[in-house]
């Protein structure tokens, strides 16, 4: 998942289980689906606990962790709100796995709280290993990432599907060692388009279980 901009070199391109090849994006996502034990994220195993659905109650607060990414990591999310409680939920969990995970990024730690708690299955422990290479080269990212064209689909079921674009046309690697920012040109890949599947737990978060990415999608170009 991941949103990623980011390897050295923009990280370069991570290939994702589930989907196509995917590089760094804010959203946070990343490597190979062949995983065994040593590999899952604390809370992978969440997925598989029942969704709640419309009828169960609610908690009217959730400890949520605090997610401050560094000053010079920014966002526009152009998709602002729809006016639907459940749409504006899933939206807004949806920004803070973001956030969460260049947080981790910067703050060099694959098992951060933040994203996990806004991440499961899949999506989360892809998120582990897009969040170790960065760490491994000692890089985090930075700049300003832009969300557009999504397509929201909220289910009675408890679940929902999200696909949107990511322009990381200013979004760069920054390396720790140096303080070197790796300014790239821009190119079509430069664009990346998402597939996302959420599912509300019994917190009332909308938890990202599985992210696909097509880095240089044509429907994602300016």
């Amino acid at each position: 998942m991941t949103r990623r901009r980011r390897r050295p070199a923009r990280l370069a391109a991570v290939t994702l289980s589930f989907a196509a090849a995917l590089t760094l994006s804010a959203c946070g996502d990343g490597s190979d689906s062949a995983s065994n034990d040593n590999d899952k994220v604390s809370g992978a195993d969440a997925a598989n606990e029942p969704s709640a659905t419309p009828s169960e109650s609610e908690p009217t607060e959730v400890d949520r962790p605090k997610v401050e990414p560094p000053v010079d990591v920014t966002y526009r999310f152009e998709w602002g709100k729809r006016g639907d409680p459940a749409e504006d939920a899933v939206l807004r969990d949806a920004e803070q796995r973001i956030k969460a995970v260049d947080m981790a990024i910067a703050e060099q730690d694959p098992l951060h709280e933040a994203y996990r708690f806004y991440s499961e299955g899949e999506a989360a422990a892809d998120s582990q290993k897009y969040i170790q290479e960065f760490v491994d080269h000692k890089a985090r990212t930075t700049g300003m990432t832009r969300f557009y064209r999504e397509s929201l689909h909220v289910k009675n079921d408890g679940t929902a599907s999200l696909a949107y674009c990511e322009d990381q046309s200013k979004a760069f690697n920054k390396f720790l060692d140096t303080g070197k920012t790796d300014v790239t040109s821009v190119t079509k890949d430069s664009y990346v388009a998402y597939a996302a599947t959420l599912r509300k737990n019994r917190k009332g978060v909308w938890v990202t279980e599985r992210l696909v990415s097509e880095r240089g999608s044509a429907k994602c170009q300016p």
